[in-house]
Order: structure tokens, then C-alpha cells, then sequence
């Protein structure tokens, strides 16, 4: 197999990267390249910024506003963020509920949702997770009651909504049916965050970010217009966008970025009088990892080709989540033996401590949860036996 780029998929790799080299606001550019944690403005201001050059969703089609990028300008094009360490765009609007309207959603929905999802006008979050129905979100108790005007009324809580304060939509999966099969009787609502009755109190993680959200809705009034498909079919939906999302979780450019970051590191601590990148034993750490990532990373793009020919992602995106989250921990790992015992303090104050390294420690802690959310890592080897090696149920 030729694994070599065409000289036109190459000048669109210098394209690509010129473009970001000269349209990176300095401010973002200077934490590009130190590694540095970037706000929420920082990646909406970086998001209009794609937008306006129309790269904002390179894997959405043409015809609803994508930049009509095959597979392996994709994947240039994603190398080449990563690279440049570009601030990453939140994925509910753009990768996750975008595709779903695309697939599910009317007319009147595209057109309504799609162009200010692009556009960065309006964020979302995501309503799946709740007290006492982590992995088994099948048996979530948020309910929807149709009033008299045929519109639903949402009570219920939901739970680890990331990055709610922040939002402007939600997508809820809310129980339409309780006289069902647990799967039969739920729906997918599209939910403006300034309606009556929700209530947002976002929580610190033990990574001392801000991310995570509890969101309550008391007598939430949503319009009928802003029910996806059918009542009751939510379910089905729901699949779908768990496999865009972890096909999204296998976290190809975080992990690509932590180990750019931690060979750099090891390029300027020392260990033995000598840069810690020439011990033979540290470089032979980093190579399987890097080879973990290329094996990931070529998982991905298989299946994004299978995407762009219209398949929904399936059981396989289970193998991505899976991979992908435990190499997200493996790399901040090393990034972690690399910072010695500079990385024992959650909180280093600022220049104490390489500034490259600075926020490795909240990273660290916040990555623990990369192999729960979006369907733990224990539930996926249960998919995995069941829909692809099709081993019997306990």
C-alpha cells in the first residue's frame, strides 16, 4: 500500500499551514506555542475565525456549508492543527448534534440549526448523563409531557452537561413513554438554554477546571417544532450520536499534542547531563506510543472514508473510544515521568515550573475520566463482544 501523499495533496498541506501561520490572532498564537490553556472566548474567537474561511466543519458535506475536503485533506488538515497546537473547537454543535440534524432533523431544522452551528453564532451542550444512570443511559428519568398546545414539557436533571454555562442550545434525550421497553420510550429535543425552568450551576473538576455542569429542567416548555424524527425514536438517534462521539473521543489530536509537547520537554530537561529525549529507554517509551497513534490515527481515517460514503459509525467506533481513551492517559503519563517531581503539585504557581509544563498536572487529573464518559471503557468490551465478535450475553 502507497502510504505517500500526491504532490497535490502536499500543496495542500503548505496551504493549509501557511493559511493558519497568518490567520492565528498573535495572542493565540503565542499560547499555541507554549502550549498553553486557552479560554472559551480564545476558542469561539479562533472558531469564527475558521468560519470566516470557511474551514470550520472539514467533515461537513458541501451542501450544508463544509468545505468539501475528501478524507485525506481531512486528515492533512487535522495533522496540521494539531502541529500548530490551534486551539480545539467544541465538538456538541459541530461534530456531534450537527451530523445528527443533518441525518434525523427536517428541512426547517437544517435550516434553522446547521448555519449558526457553523457560524459559531450559537454553542451547544450536550443533556445525556444523569444521577444514577451514568452508563446505563437507556434508564434515564428526565421526562417529556405533551400540554394542551401539543408542545412537551421537560422535569428532570442531568448531569457532567460540559461546558453548559457557555451554551446556547442543548440536545436532550428526555422519557416520552414510561409503559415501554426502556429504549422504546425516549426522544431527542433540541433545547434554547434561555427557557424558562433551566437552571445551569457549573462544578469544578478534580483538574480545578470549571467543565462540567449539573443542569435542571422544571417545567421546561420546548416547542413541538424542536423534536427530532418521531416521538419515541430517540433511542435510535441517541446510538447514532454516541458513535459520532466516540469516533470524536479517540482523541487522535490530544494525544498527538501531549506527545509533541512531551518530547519537547525532553529536549530541554536534563537527566544524566544529557537531554532526557537521548535516554534509550525514554525514546523507546515514546515510539510505542507513537506507534499506538499512528495505528489510531489510521483506525480514524478509515472511518471517516466509511462516513463520507454515507455510513452511520458503528459498533467499530467502540474500538476508537476504547484505544483512543487509554492512549490519552499513556501520553499524559509520560508527560507526567518527564515533569518529575515537578508534577506532584496539582497547582504549580506560574514559573516555578517549565512553562510547558504547567498545566500537566490538571490534565492528568482531568483525563482520568476520558475512559468513562461517552459510554465507559467497560461498556465498549461489551459492544465489542456482542456486535463485532458476536459472543453470547452473560
Amino acid at each position: 500500500m502507497d502510504m505517500s501523499f500526491t504532490p497535490e495533496q502536499e500543496a495542500f498541506r503548505s496551504e493549509v499551514r501557511e493559511w493558519i501561520a497568518q490567520a492565528m490572532p498573535p495572542h493565540i498564537a503565542t499560547k499555541a506555542n507554549n502550549d498553553g490553556a486557552f479560554s472559551n472566548a480564545e476558542v469561539m474567537e479562533w472558531h469564527k475565525v475558521l468560519a470566516a474561511k470557511g474551514w470550520v466543519a472539514p467533515h461537513w458535506p458541501k451542501e450544508f456549508g463544509g468545505p468539501g475536503f475528501d478524507a485525506t485533506q481531512r486528515f492533512i488538515f487535522g495533522q496540521e492543527m494539531e502541529l500548530a497546537g490551534t486551539p480545539q473547537l467544541s465538538p456538541f454543535g459541530l461534530s456531534m448534534v450537527g451530523p445528527l440534524i443533518m441525518q434525523f432533523g427536517n428541512d426547517a431544522q437544517k435550516q434553522r440549526f446547521l448555519p449558526k452551528i457553523l457560524s459559531g453564532e450559537e454553542v451547544w451542550c450536550q443533556g445525556y448523563s444523569e444521577p444514577n444512570a451514568g452508563s446505563d443511559l437507556a434508564s434515564l428519568k428526565t421526562r417529556a409531557e405533551k400540554n394542551a398546545a401539543g408542545n412537551y414539557v421537560l422535569n428532570g436533571q442531568k448531569t457532567w452537561t460540559t461546558y453548559a454555562q457557555y451554551a446556547d442550545w442543548i440536545f436532550v434525550l428526555a422519557r416520552t413513554n414510561p409503559d415501554v421497553k426502556q429504549q422504546a420510550g425516549i426522544s431527542f429535543f433540541l433545547v434554547d438554554m434561555k427557557t424558562p425552568g433551566l437552571t445551569v450551576k457549573p462544578f469544578l473538576t478534580t483538574g480545578g477546571t470549571p467543565a462540567f455542569c449539573e443542569t435542571w429542567f422544571e417545567n421546561v416548555e420546548v416547542p413541538k417544532e424542536n423534536l427530532i424524527g418521531q416521538e419515541n425514536m430517540g433511542w435510535t438517534y441517541a446510538k447514532a450520536l454516541l458513535g459520532h462521539e466516540r469516533t470524536l473521543v479517540s482523541g487522535v489530536g490530544i494525544s498527538a499534542r501531549t506527545l509533541l509537547r512531551t518530547k519537547r520537554l525532553a529536549k530541554e530537561i536534563q537527566k544524566d547531563g544529557r537531554p532526557l529525549l537521548e535516554d534509550p529507554g525514554f525514546r523507546a517509551k515514546i515510539a510505542r506510543s507513537e506507534i499506538k497513534l499512528e495505528a489510531l490515527r489510521m483506525t480514524v481515517l478509515r472511518s471517516l472514508a466509511s462516513a463520507q460514503l454515507g455510513h452511520a459509525p458503528g459498533p467499530e467506533s467502540s474500538i476508537l473510544k476504547l484505544r483512543g481513551t487509554d492512549l490519552q492517559q499513556e501520553t499524559v503519563d509520560l508527560l507526567m515521568e518527564v515533569l518529575g517531581h515537578d508534577s506532584l503539585t496539582w497547582f504549580n504557581p506560574e514559573g516555578t515550573v517549565n512553562p510547558r509544563g504547567e498545566s500537566a498536572p490538571s490534565i492528568f487529573n482531568y483525563v482520568r475520566a476520558a475512559t468513562i464518559y461517552a459510554g465507559s471503557n467497560e461498556i465498549q468490551k461489551n459492544i465489542i463482544a456482542k456486535m463485532i465478535l458476536g459472543l453470547p450475553s452473560a
